[in-house]
C-alpha cells in the first residue's frame, strides 16, 4: 500500500472558506474553479475530459481511487485535465484485476495536486449556497493567509478562452477511409469517445484545431460538421463562432455537443451566461420536446444559453429541456439542418439514453 505521505493539506475558498485535510496525488499548490460532479463511477473519464481544463473537482461519491485507472478505454484525452481534485476518501488500494495501476500515481505522474479527507457535502452544499468560486488546494503552504494571496493569480472562468490550448495542434484522421460519411470535426476539447460513436455509425471524421479557419475545413468537402464539447467562455470564443456561422450556411447538416451546443447559439444571434453552479454528473433529468420522451443525461458545463432568446428566436426552437431548473438542453434550427444539445450523449461515464443524436446527425447527412 502506498502512503502519499499523510500530509497535511488546505483548500481554501476565495471567499476565505478554509478546509483542512490530507494531501492525495503529487506534493504541490495548485488553483482553479472549484465545482462538483454527482457521478458515482467514471472518476478517470472526468480528469480526463477537456472540457475541465481550468477547474478543481469535487467528487461527491464518499469513495475515489477504489478501482484504479485504465489507460486504454477510460482515458477521454491524452492525459489528465483537471487542475486538482478534493474527496472525502482515496483509496490507496485499488481492487480491480484490469487495473493499469493506481489513481495515486496516475496523478503524480501527471503533476495533480489534492485533497481529501474533508467533509465534500459541506463543501458541496456551500458552492451551492454561494455559487462557483475559484480555489487552491496545497500540501506545501499552510498558512491560509499566504494562500490567499496565491489565489489572486487564478483567472476566473468567465471570459476565459481555453479550447485552444487543449484541442489538436495537428490536423489528424480517425475511422475508415471508405466510410460512407465525411465530417469536418471542430475540436474545442473533445472527447475520445465522441469521435468514437460517430465513426462507429459510419462516418470518417477529419479533427480540426479550435482556430482552424472555415474555408480550410470546408476544402475537404465534408458531408458534415461536428462542433465538440470543450472548456472556458463561449462569449470569449469570436473565432469559434465565425466559423459555425459559416458552416451553418452551407446548408450541410451540423450538430453540437456541450460547447459546440453553446457556439451555435451564439452564432446564431442567441446570448450565453454563467451559471450559479453548472451541471455536473451522470444523472441530470432532460424531457425531449419532440417526442415528450425524458432522458437520464449525463452533464458537464457551467455557461448555459438564454432562454427568452432562444423562445423569442423566429429560426431556433428548443427541443430539450432539463427538468430540474428548465434550462435550455437542446436547440435546433428551423431553417438550417443544425442542431445541439447542452449534455453528453456519448455519456462517457453516464447513461446511453441519448446515443440517438448521433444516430439523428447520421440520417441528416
Amino acid at each position: 500500500m502506498k502512503n502519499p505521505q499523510q500530509r497535511e493539506a488546505l483548500l481554501v475558498l476565495q471567499d476565505g472558506s478554509v478546509f483542512k485535510g490530507l494531501a492525495l496525488g503529487k506534493i504541490g499548490t495548485a488553483g482553479g474553479e472549484i465545482c462538483f460532479n454527482t457521478g458515482m463511477t467514471g472518476y478517470q473519464e472526468i480528469y480526463t475530459d477537456p472540457s475541465y481544463y481550468g477547474q478543481v473537482i469535487v467528487n461527491t461519491t464518499s469513495h475515489i481511487g477504489n478501482y484504479g485507472i485504465q489507460l486504454k478505454t477510460e482515458e477521454e484525452s491524452a492525459g489528465v485535465k483537471i487542475r486538482g481534485m478534493v474527496c472525502n476518501f482515496f483509496s490507496q488500494i485499488h481492487s480491480r484485476h484490469l487495473a493499469d495501476g493506481s489513481l495515486q500515481d496516475y496523478f503524480e505522474r501527471a503533476n495533480i495536486v489534492g485533497i481529501h479527507g474533508v467533509d465534500t457535502r459541506e463543501i458541496v452544499r456551500h458552492i451551492r449556497n454561494k455559487g462557483v468560486m475559484n480555489c487552491i488546494i496545497s500540501s506545501e503552504i499552510l498558512d491560509p493567509a499566504a494562500l490567499m494571496a496565491e489565489l489572486t493569480r487564478v483567472p476566473d472562468m468567465e471570459g476565459l478562452e481555453l479550447s485552444s490550448e487543449v484541442c489538436t495542434q495537428e490536423i489528424y484522421e480517425t475511422g475508415q477511409e471508405d466510410a460512407r460519411f465525411k465530417v469536418a470535426v471542430l475540436d474545442l476539447g473533445i472527447k475520445k469517445s465522441i469521435l468514437t460513436n460517430l465513426t462507429e455509425r459510419g462516418a470518417y471524421c477529419k479533427v480540426f484545431p479550435a482556430k482552424t479557419p472555415f474555408e480550410e475545413l470546408a476544402a475537404w468537402n465534408p458531408d458534415g460538421f461536428f462542433i465538440s464539447n470543450g472548456p472556458g467562455d463561449p462569449a470569449a470564443m469570436p473565432y469559434a463562432v465565425e466559423t459555425v456561422k459559416q458552416a451553418v450556411n452551407t446548408e450541410k447538416p451540423l450538430f453540437g455537443i456541450c460547447l459546440g451546443h453553446q457556439i451555435l447559439s451564439l452564432a446564431s444571434g442567441i446570448s450565453t451566461y454563467k451559471m450559479h453552479n453548472g451541471h455536473r454528473g451522470l444523472n441530470h433529468p432532460v424531457k425531449n420536446l419532440i417526442t415528450g420522451r425524458c432522458e437520464v443525461t449525463s452533464q458537464n458545463h457551467g455557461f448555459a444559453v438564454k432562454g427568452d432568446e432562444v423562445q423569442d428566436h423566429a429560426n431556433v426552437e428548443v427541443t430539450h429541456l432539463n427538468l430540474n431548473d428548465k434550462t435550455i438542453e437542446g436547440i435546433r434550427r428551423k431553417d438550417k439542418p443544425a442542431f445541439s444539445v447542452q449534455y453528453h450523449p456519448e455519456a462517457s461515464p453516464g447513461p446511453h439514453d441519448s446515443h440517438y443524436l448521433f444516430e439523428d446527425f447520421i440520417k441528416m447527412m
